[in-house]
C-alpha cells in the first residue's frame, strides 16, 4: 500500500525567527537576517558576517544543566522539534513508538565542541577534554536526542550529504511513510557551523561573500553582483505523517509531500555539473513520483546560494525541467534572508515552501538589482507575491555532487 505523507507540524530556529511565526513574519516582509558575526572574534578572516541565530535562550527549553553539556547543534534541534510537536498535537501515549521514526541530517556536526575540546587537548593535555565530547560532537546526536525527548523508537539515524542532508532527511522520511516503515516521523537539519575552523576553511576556498561593509545585501542568489554565500545557522524540524494516521487522530494538515528526488552529479568535489544534468534528473523524479508536470508547478525555492556557479547551473537545470513553463513559474531563494544554514537549509526551505502553498504568499529574492543574463527567469525580486498556487518543488544541492528535491502540494482532502 502506497500512504499519502502529510506535514501536520513544524519548528524552526533561525537567523530571521526564533519560530515558525516569526520566522514567516520575516521571510514574507523581506527581511535580512545577516549581520556582522559575533559569536566569534572575526577581525581576522576576510569574511566577517553571518546569519546567526539571536536572543534565544536555550534553558527556557532544556534544563540548564543539559544545555551546558550540549552543543549547540543539538540544542536547536531539540527546540524546534519541542515547537513541530506542539504544534502536531501528537499524543504519544495513543502511539506506537515503533511507528515513529527521527531522521535528522547535519552537514558538520558539534564543530563547535570539537575545537574547543581540541584547543584543551593542545593548551592543557589530554586529561581535560571532557567526557561529553564525543556525543556533543558526532552529527547523530541531534536525532538521537530528538528521539529521547519524546520517546520514538522507530528508525533513528542521521543523514549526511552537506548542504542537502536535512532535504534528504524529509525525503527519507517521506519513503519510510509511503512505504508503510513508520506512521510518523520527527524529521528535519541542524547546523551550528559559524566556529572559526570552518569559517577558515570556506574563507579560504573563496566561497563566502566578501560584502563586509553591507551585511544585509551581502546574499544576493541570481544577482550579478553575487559574490558567494552567507553562512547561516539553526534548525527545522517538522512532523510527517500517514494521511490516514493524520486524520484518525484530527491532526492539523499543514501541506502534503507529493515526491521526492535524489541524484549524484560524480563530477566534483565542491561545484555542480556544468550541465545541470543531476539537479535536472532529481527534480524530473520528484516530479515523476508525485505524477506532476511541467505546467503544474507554480513555485520553486531554489537553493540559490548567491554563488557564480551554483545559481546560473541551477538556472539552466530549471529550463530543463520545466520547459515553456520556466518562464511562467515564480523562483526565489530565502537564502537572501536567512543565509545559508548548509545541513539545515532543505528544511528551513521545505518550512518556507509549505508556508508559502498555505498562505498563498511567494516569499522574495531580496536584494535582486541587477540582473545576470545567464539568470533570467522570474526570481520574485525584492517583494513577496501573492499567487494561489497548488504544486511546489525545493531543491538542494551538496559539495560532493548531493542532489535532493521535495516537491509539496497544497493539502486537499481529495
Amino acid at each position: 500500500m502506497s500512504h499519502r505523507v502529510v506535514v501536520t507540524g513544524m519548528g524552526a530556529v533561525s537567523p530571521v525567527g526564533n519560530d515558525v511565526e516569526s520566522l514567516w513574519a520575516g521571510l514574507s516582509s523581506g527581511k535580512s537576517g545577516i549581520g556582522p558575526v559575533t559569536l566569534f572574534d572575526a577581525a581576522a578572516f576576510s569574511t566577517r558576517i553571518a546569519g546567526e541565530v539571536k536572543g534565544l535562550d536555550f534553558a527556557k527549553f532544556v534544563e540548564p544543566k543539559e544545555v551546558r553539556r550540549t552543543d549547540r547543534v543539538i540544542l536547536f534541534a531539540v527546540i524546534a522539534a519541542q515547537e513541530a510537536m506542539r504544534q502536531a498535537k501528537l499524543d504519544m501515549a495513543a502511539e506506537d513508538p515503533y511507528r515513529c521514526a527521527t531522521l535528522i541530517g547535519s552537514g558538520i556536526g558539534g564543530i563547535l565542541t570539537l575545537e574547543t575540546e581540541h584547543k584543551k587537548l593542545l593548551d592543557r593535555g589530554p586529561g581535560r577534554v571532557s567526557p561529553f565530547l564525543i556525543p556533543m560532537m558526532i552529527p547523530d546526536m541531534p536525532a538521537g536526542r530528538v528521539s529521547m525527548e519524546f520517546g520514538f523508537k522507530g528508525a533513528n539515524f542521521a543523514i549526511v550529504s552537506a548542504c542537502a542532508s536535512s532535504a534528504h532527511s524529509i525525503g527519507e522520511s517521506y519513503l519510510h511513510i509511503k512505504t508503510g516503515l513508520a506512521d510518523v516521523a520527527l524529521t528535519g537539519g541542524t547546523e551550528s557551523p559559524i566556529v572559526p575552523i570552518s569559517f577558515a576553511g570556506f574563507c579560504s576556498m573563496g566561497a563566502m561573500s566578501r560584502r563586509n561593509d553591507t551585511p544585509e545585501k551581502a546574499s544576493s542568489p541570481f544577482d550579478k553582483k553575487r559574490d558567494g554565500f552567507v553562512m547561516g545557522e539553526g534548525a527545522a524540524i517538522v512532523v510527517l505523517e500517514s494521511l490516514e494516521h493524520a486524520l484518525a487522530r484530527k491532526a492539523p494538515i499543514l501541506a502534503e509531500l507529493v515526491g521526492y528526488g535524489a541524484t549524484g552529479d560524480a563530477y566534483h568535489l565542491t561545484a555542480p555539473d556544468p550541465e545541470g544534468t543531476g539537479m535536472q534528473k532529481c527534480m524530473e523524479m520528484a516530479m515523476k513520483m508525485a505524477g506532476l508536470n511541467p505546467d503544474q508547478i507554480g513555485y520553486i525555492n531554489a537553493h540559490g546560494t548567491s554563488t557564480d556557479l551554483n545559481d546560473k547551473i541551477e538556472t539552466a537545470a530549471i529550463k530543463k525541467v520545466l520547459g515553456e513553463s520556466a518562464q511562467s513559474v515564480a523562483i526565489s531563494s530565502t537564502k537572501s534572508m536567512t543565509g545559508h544554514m548548509l545541513g539545515a537549509a532543505g528544511a528551513i526551505e521545505f518550512i518556507a515552501t509549505a508556508l508559502a502553498l498555505k498562505n498563498g504568499l511567494l516569499p522574495p529574492t531580496i536584494n535582486y538589482e541587477d540582473p545576470d543574463p545567464d539568470c533570467d527567469l522570474f526570481y520574485t525580486p525584492n517583494v513577496a507575491v501573492a499567487r494561489n498556487i497548488r504544486y511546489a518543488l525545493s531543491n538542494s544541492l551538496g559539495f560532493g555532487g548531493h542532489n535532493a528535491c521535495l516537491a509539496l502540494g497544497r493539502y486537499e482532502s481529495d
